[in-house]
């Protein structure tokens, strides 16, 4: 089973991880980049996006709603992202204000959900761990907006340190322990040879694979425990999709590894 995509950043729309080539039910990831005044259209019925902008600006119109700018930052580096929510059977159009690149989140909807923005200033952000496995953690589109199934962040880790750790997973609905949410990472680095590994494993042992990511890959975690490191001297950014019937940080940390936070 691979459950690793690559993209390599181009002009247009580009799509990464489907219902029909990853075994996610819920979680979906296109890639769009624009340079100044271009425009995409958007119209797929049946799902609610979000658009978290990863650098650049933009404005996204659609009928009965017009956000003129969503976006503040000139890389993944530069703070927590913008975003913007289109619920379902909503289309609507991207129009770039200088270069602009988007992670294009998508699930599919039941309910419609009216579009909005959220700002940089309205996002929050925490530290998470400790020592060689302490990450800053930034809830980009959190459970509280409104959304059928999208809950979405990002963290950064640096210098050989791990994220998602101790490892955990959401694979289950055994609520308030474990909500069962696809996941789906996408990773860049500070340098163009900067790289870090990603496992997914499951208890059964039906999944078990590691993964050397680089700039632009995506990782599918469709269950199962998932911790990741970046490489000594190098910075991580990490986008984390996650969409399931219960929105949330719903996780459990494998049994064995949790004395590491009990200390």
């Amino acid at each position: 089973m691979n459950l690793k995509r690559t993209y390599t950043e181009k002009n247009g729309y580009e799509r990464i991880v489907t219902d029909r080539n990853s075994p996610l039910v819920y979680a979906e990831l296109d890639m769009l980049k624009l340079t100044d005044g271009q425009s995409c259209t958007i119209d797929e019925p049946g799902k609610e996006f979000v658009l978290i902008v990863l650098y650049g600006k933009c404005s996204v119109s659609g009928e009965g709603f017009s956000f003129s700018e969503v976006g503040c930052r000139e890389n993944v580096f530069d703070g927590a992202a913008e975003s913007a929510y289109i619920g379902k059977d909503t289309p609507f159009t991207v129009t770039a204000k200088g270069t602009v690149k988007i992670a294009v989140a998508k699930a599919p909807a039941e309910k419609y959900f009216a579009p909005y923005q959220i700002k940089k200033a309205d996002v929050a952000v925490k530290t998470f761990g400790q020592g060689s496995f302490v990450r800053e953690v930034a809830f980009t589109f959190p459970e509280t907006g409104e959304a059928n199934h999208l809950y979405i962040g990002e963290f950064w880790v640096e210098d050989g340190k791990w994220g998602s750790y101790p490892p955990h997973k959401h694979d289950v609905d055994d609520l308030p322990r474990e909500g069962a949410l696809d996941e789906i990472y996408y990773y860049e680095f500070d340098k163009p040879q900067g790289f870090g590994f990603q496992a997914v494993y499951t208890p059964e042992g039906d999944i078990n694979e590691v993964y050397k990511v680089e700039n632009g890959d995506s990782v599918v975690i469709p269950k199962g425990y998932h911790p990741f490191t970046v490489a000594p001297g190098y910075k991580n950014y990490c986008l984390w999709i996650m969409a399931g019937k219960n929105r949330g940080l719903l996780s459990s940390s494998e049994e064995c590894h949790k004395w590491i936070v009990a200390k």
